[in-house]
């Protein structure tokens, strides 16, 4: 039982809590998802299986797309609507024409901070630990690209917007500085990440819909082979001695102009074999994980 499935949280529900599922359902220890979605949010999950939690490093590197819902004039120390109000202001005035303004500032390549309640490390600790003790330490500012940033609908004081980004964009502190920028404060009402990668929301399965499939037996039309998130890389066709080599981890020459640094490889039967990456210095393709 080797893959991932594309799982639709719902919002309320912890990240861990589909990975519980998926391991109390399929009898799989071997379990992990990609991408931690807070409780407020929801949307696409890839949850992974045996050797498809192998994958989760290459698929943490793909973009990601969510639809933001944004209430205005109210700032909260999560930036989202489970923390505490830390300041109100009068946002009345906001116009749509000044969203749009504002939002021009976040499109391409940003410098943001992380907020106290993320899952990045201090000396240690997570700082949401230290953020429910009380507890602010500084945090230095990190790069962020948008690469889509669209305002959906304007009904004061909410905004709803579509944002596609890179790994690392925190769409709390996107709200938390867009409110800043307009001067009326904001946070996060409501999160739904569209996209991941390969994985789009239309094709998700609700945790009741993916119960149902095992209690029918045919939850294998639900998982997704574990090449599935490598599918826009190159990929190669090895004969058998370099299957040979590649399976114990030997590095083989591969004679194919491919101008990207990784791709993926097949045996003659047509299964993943394994992903390559490609060493400059010596010409040759080595082995980064095999599969087969």
């Amino acid at each position: 039982m080797d893959g991932i499935f594309n799982i639709n949280k719902p919002p309320g529900s912890t990240s861990f809590s589909m990975v519980s599922l998926v391991r109390r359902l399929s009898r799989q220890r071997r379990v992990g998802h990609a991408g931690t979605l807070d409780p407020i949010a929801g949307g696409v999950l890839p949850v992974c299986l045996g050797k498809g939690t192998r994958v989760v490093e290459f698929l943490l590197e793909e973009s990601k797309a969510y639809r933001a819902h944004i209430e205005l004039g109210r700032s909260t120390d999560s930036h989202d609507a489970s923390g505490k109000i830390t300041a109100e202001a009068d946002c009345s005035s906001v116009s749509r024409q000044q969203i749009e303004q504002a939002l021009n500032s976040f499109r391409g390549e940003i410098q943001q901070t992380p907020p106290m309640y993320s899952a990045l490390k201090y000396n240690g600790q997570r700082l949401y630990h230290l953020a429910r003790e009380g507890i602010t330490v500084e945090r230095q500012s990190r790069p962020a690209t948008i690469y889509k940033l669209e305002l959906i609908e304007f009904q004061p004081p909410e905004v709803v917007l579509e944002v596609e980004c890179s790994r690392g964009t925190y769409i709390r502190s996107l709200a938390q500085d867009l409110g800043q920028l307009l001067g009326c404060g904001a946070h996060i009402k409501e999160l739904y990440r569209l996209k991941y990668g390969s994985f789009d929301i239309k094709d998700a399965v609700s945790p009741a819909g993916l119960e149902e499939a095992f209690d029918n037996n045919d939850w294998q039309r639900l998982l997704y082979p574990i090449d599935y998130v490598l599918n826009h890389w190159s990929s190669v066709v090895v004969d058998e001695d370099q299957e040979r080599l590649i399976r114990h981890g030997s590095s083989v020459i591969i004679e194919d102009d491919k101008p990207e640094k990784r791709c993926r490889a097949y045996n003659q039967d047509g299964c993943f074999l394994a992903v390559l990456y490609y060493d400059d210095e010596s010409g040759r393709w080595q082995p980064q994980k095999v599969f087969a």
